[in-house]
């Protein structure tokens, strides 16, 4: 399947509703922790950020030396639940703030970032409220959505109103959008910045995109 996209479109799913432009991709291995599932969810997160990782040709570990997991899911029913949360507020500046925003945004999920001396993802905390329409989602649908939108630092909007994934129709399976992985694949290009703010790294990204087919990976590959 040939990649169809212009510049523009790249560049918009990293430029934030303020109009700056925003790339980075993670500077470590990733060392991913799983709270609030049972075990059953917790290999099929898992194996979803191990097929984003290997797409991005990004390693893995089991342990990050500064935080010890330097990826962070959350799973729970009312956003109030992070308050009791034992030291979450040392990772999450503001918390009880932005609990207040989120509540009253009645906020389905929530994604932090830190970065480091390079611009590069240090570390990123994944909340997800698990009620709604959240909660009626497959976990293998939602672990795959989730860890495209971990493994790069999109733009705040870029999936509001479409997902990154797609479902093959001849089989039924979920698998990210091709162009989606082609743009994951393309950021951890070795040729390729930690971290960009100006809008003419999306055509160095677009520039890789040429002749490319778009992989297909979805959580158990």
């Amino acid at each position: 399947m040939s990649l169809d996209l212009t510049p523009e479109e790249i560049q918009a799913l990293f430029t934030r509703s303020d109009g700056s432009y925003g790339f980075a991709r993670w500077g470590r291995p990733i060392a991913p922790i799983v709270f609030g599932v049972q075990d059953e969810t917790l290999k099929v997160v898992k194996g979803a950020i191990e097929a984003v990782a290997t797409l991005a040709g990004q390693p893995m570990a089991e342990t990050d030396p500064e935080l010890g997991s330097n990826l962070m899911f959350f799973f729970f029913r009312n956003w109030d639940e992070l308050l009791d949360v034992p030291d979450l507020d040392r990772l999450i500046p503001d918390l009880a703030p932005l609990v207040a925003r989120l509540l009253a945004a009645d906020a389905s999920q929530y994604r932090a970032f830190r970065f480091d001396d390079t611009g590069a993802i240090q570390a990123s905390f994944v909340f997800l409220r698990m009620q709604g329409a959240m909660a009626e989602l497959p976990a293998e649908t939602l672990a795959l959505s989730q860890a495209a939108q971990i493994i790069l630092l999109w733009a705040d909007q870029a999936f509001a109103q479409t997902s990154p994934l797609a479902i093959l129709p001849e089989t039924g399976a979920t698998i990210l959008r091709p162009e989606i992985a082609a743009i994951i694949a393309a950021g951890y290009d070795r040729m390729m910045p930690p971290s960009a703010n100006d809008a003419s790294h999306a055509l160095r990204l677009f520039a890789r995109l040429q002749g490319q087919a778009g992989p297909q990976v979805g959580p158990e590959q």
